[in-house]
């Protein structure tokens, strides 16, 4: 098999949103990763560069999110054929806006394009979730789902995974301060409680069936209402800075709902449009800046799309 290339990108994604601790997460339109995918006449998998913001990201095979969800491909392929990866990161590492995810999504769905697509999305999603697992400690989907279909979905189960699309308000907007700090998944996972209470457990099941009722309905009253959690945001706001004001600013701007993006330090706010989120970043920005250095802000609707072929 002679020497093909496909240049891809996989936008960030927002996980948990508020009470959908591992079992929500949505797409933005916004780039975190972009990676050209290159099969080689010599077998083996490897990585020839990652540039961007490349602080300890594995060029290591077996520890890099990209090529572990490839050696499940082609394992499952059962081909003995090479495959090369430059690796560009839009973001810096430690987001909470699916870095690790975006690479172990890119690289099989690019494959997947260059062998004519001998998989369904389903099937990529496994690779996916088996290269996530490697930068998380654990396989979840809030990520790797949303990063790949686009959208916004939510994961009934594992084992097999059960995915279910949700479609949101068309008006819908997410605005997202990112201050420039990082904080890895697998630690900001150990904060979490393994025992709740009832009252807890209730609480936050509402709050999720909530959430996904007002997307449905359209209903922003109800999704603001039930953008609340009490499980993993109390514990990972000691986190960040200024969390709790942060927030409040957010809300005091017009947000409908505002909470932490995955594992953090990035943080969301719902809008329902360009023109407000672009108020509620300023309105974040003011204050993580009394606290944190450099912050970035960005504003976008839902991506429906998911990863796309740039060249």
């Amino acid at each position: 098999m002679g020497d093909k290339s496909i240049k891809v990108t996989a936008p960030a994604t927002v996980s948990n949103v508020g009470p959908g601790f591992d079992i929500m997460g949505f797409a933005l339109d916004i780039a975190v990763e972009e990676m050209v995918v290159r099969i080689k006449s010599k077998p083996g998998i490897r990585i020839k560069k990652i540039t961007g913001d490349k602080k300890g990201l594995p060029l290591n095979v077996k520890k890099n999110t990209a090529t572990v969800a490839l050696s499940h491909m082609l394992a499952k392929l059962e081909m003995n054929i090479g495959v090369e990866l430059e690796i560009r990161k839009k973001m810096i590492s430690g987001s909470g806006l699916g870095s690790s995810a975006a690479s172990a999504v890119a690289a099989p769905f690019a494959l997947n394009e260059l062998l004519d697509r001998p998989f369904s999305k389903k099937d990529l999603m496994e690779f996916a979730l088996l290269g996530e697992e490697v930068a998380s400690g654990c396989i979840h989907a809030d990520n790797v789902a949303p990063c790949l279909y686009g959208g916004f979905i939510l994961i009934r189960g594992y084992n097999p995974t059960d995915i279910i699309q949700i479609e949101p308000p068309k008006k819908l907007h997410c605005t997202i301060l990112h201050p420039q700090f990082e904080i890895k998944t697998s630690e900001a996972r150990k904060l979490i409680k393994q025992n709740y209470s009832l009252k807890d457990i209730i609480a936050q099941s509402g709050n999720a069936a909530g959430l996904i009722a007002g997307l449905m309905k359209g209903d922003y009253g109800l999704i603001k209402r039930s953008l609340k959690d009490v499980i993993a945001e109390p514990a990972r706001a000691q986190l960040i800075p200024g969390f709790y004001e942060i927030k409040e600013a957010a809300m005091n701007a017009g947000s409908i709902g505002c909470s932490i993006s995955g594992s953090g330090p990035a943080i969301f706010a719902f809008s329902t449009s360009y023109e407000k989120g672009i108020e509620i970043g300023k309105a974040m920005k003011k204050v993580s800046s009394e606290r944190v250095k450099k912050n970035i802000v960005y504003v976008s609707p839902i991506n429906t799309v998911g990863p796309k072929i740039i060249g």
